[in-house]
């Protein structure tokens, strides 16, 4: 019989660190002694301020309350995330959130899109999603379940909120629960020499705290997983170049958007994030194709408020640890690994992971098919958000630049090629076990990044042009109706959640 679990050590805070305890001390109920290392002289990253539908489903398990924690966060609303200069210089699309129109019988709205885009009759796409066109008008109201039958009932939303107000937040509904805080540096990591599993952590101030399982929620230095367990990394920089980020926040403007702005440039892309108090921003890029100094020229050029601080420069490498679950290990957050935040994945790959390793959770020591099984979710899990976040790049018209032409001209996984010549053929996508983008939101990207199949579903041919013209009328009329009487984002977030001592 092995010896049961008794207690946990999460090693670092942040956004994931402090995710992880909330989750753990919510649901655990006291099962677990649960503790938490951290030092305030090591600043976190930070910038996970934009977030997915999926964050909605953490905050119910912990059962906070939306509007306090809007408030408390400096938060906004979210319906998607807008790509400019992407494609082509000039264009521009949404990916929105939540449904593309209503199926017809047993075919998808886009299938019939499709059909007309070939004889130029079809409408711009965005006007079919309740979501895209609410923020392009920069409208926003949450769903109504009560009006099944209005796109209104559809309308899906994440959050825009302050990272650092996130993580104290967490912090304070942690520690109410039974989670110990310890500050400090750790400067050692003990293994037990029979198998390698870690036995303790010592501290700066010689304290030694020992557990049974370990959480590294310690960074990018993968203190734990990769310091000291040696566990290797698979890096995915020859698909994601990108290594490097600038961020900085400025003053909030008038454009006041329901939706993250991704702009690309000319070695990568510029971020911006409205919250109630501030705008976030940043620039991700590739040291390879541009100078730092003139990344942070563009950046600083491109602000649309009083710049607040000194830009936060920040090193990554796309990639993942080759064993996420490593002996008595588990990396969580940057510690197990990074893929850049264009679409705002990084709070969601926390989530999962804390999610996944309660539903693995071990109960009489550590068990390797529990082990192998979450490396297995994991990895596909990574690869196929890999995979989404490297469509935007290589289906480009863009070859302005030595990046662009890079991007546009390099393999990609077989994974992803797989998916693009099914779309590209006669527009289908079928989600693959519990990946986490849905069809539409491949169906957006795609037609976005200027992918757009040479066919449709046959059975779009069972209908008339006439009846497919007044289908898709109505559902482009009926959306426009719904947009047209909604409040605008910033009416809505001064109703509904505004904070205290936001500055006009």
């Amino acid at each position: 019989m092995k010896k049961q679990l008794e207690s946990i050590l999460i090693v670092g805070g942040g956004s994931s660190g402090w995710m992880t305890a909330a989750l753990f001390a919510h649901l655990f109920q006291g099962l677990y002694k649960i503790k938490l290392v951290e030092s305030e002289e090591i600043a976190t990253i930070g910038v996970g301020e934009a977030t997915i539908p999926a964050v909605k489903k953490f905050n119910e398990l912990l059962k906070l309350d939306e509007v306090e924690f809007m408030r408390t966060t400096q938060g906004t609303f979210k319906l998607g995330i807008q790509f400019i200069d992407w494609l082509r210089q000039g264009s521009s699309y949404i990916h929105g959130f939540g449904v593309i129109g209503q199926d017809w019988e047993w075919l998808r709205c886009h299938h019939y899109w499709l059909k007309l885009n070939q004889t130029g009759d079809a409408a711009d796409f965005a006007g079919y999603s309740i979501n895209t066109a609410a923020a392009l008008a920069n409208k926003f109201v949450r769903s109504q379940p009560n009006m099944p039958e209005s796109p209104l009932s559809h309308i899906a939303h994440a959050f825009h909120f302050d990272a650092g107000l996130y993580a104290r937040y967490l912090r304070r509904y942690s520690e109410e629960r039974g989670v110990e805080r310890n500050e400090g540096k750790i400067v050692d990591v003990k293994l037990r020499g029979e198998d390698g599993f870690i036995e303790s952590v010592k501290l700066e101030n010689g304290t030694v705290i020992a557990a049974d399982l370990f959480i590294d929620c310690s960074g990018f230095r993968g203190l734990l997983i990769e310091q000291a367990l040696k566990t290797g990394f698979d890096d995915w920089s020859h698909w994601l170049p990108c290594d490097r980020a600038l961020a900085v926040p400025c003053a909030r403007s008038e454009d006041f958007t329901p939706y993250t702005r991704s702009t690309a440039r000319s070695a990568g892309w510029q971020w911006r994030i409205p919250l109630q108090h501030r705008t976030g921003n940043g620039h991700v890029f590739s040291s390879a194709f541009i100078e730092e100094a003139e990344a942070e020229r563009v950046l600083l050029e491109n602000l649309d408020g009083k710049q607040l601080a000194e830009p936060n420069r920040i090193r990554f490498t796309a990639g993942k640890r080759k064993k996420v679950w490593n002996k008595n290990c588990v990396s969580i957050g940057l510690a197990s690994g990074f893929l850049e935040p264009l679409e705002s994945t990084s709070l969601f790959l926390i989530q999962s992971a804390a999610i996944r390793l309660i539903r693995l959770f071990p109960t009489g020591g550590i068990d390797e098919a529990d082990v192998a099984e979450f490396n297995r979710q994991t990895n596909f899990e990574y690869e196929r958000i890999r995979d989404f976040i490297i469509l935007h790049y290589k289906a480009t018209e863009r070859e302005d630049s030595p990046f662009w032409r890079y991007c546009k001209n390099m393999d990609v996984p077989d994974t992803l090629q797989r998916k693009m010549e099914l779309f590209k053929a006669n527009g289908r996508i079928f989600r693959e076990d519990d990946e986490l983008f849905s069809e539409e939101s491949w169906i957006q990207v795609f037609i976005g990044q200027g992918v757009i199949p040479r066919g449709y579903d046959p059975l779009v041919d069972i209908k008339s042009k006439p009846q497919i013209v007044q289908f898709l009328g109505n559902i482009h009329n009926t959306i426009k109706k719904c947009v047209d009487v909604m409040p605008t984002h910033a009416e809505f977030v001064e109703r509904y959640c505004k904070a205290e001592n936001v500055a006009a």
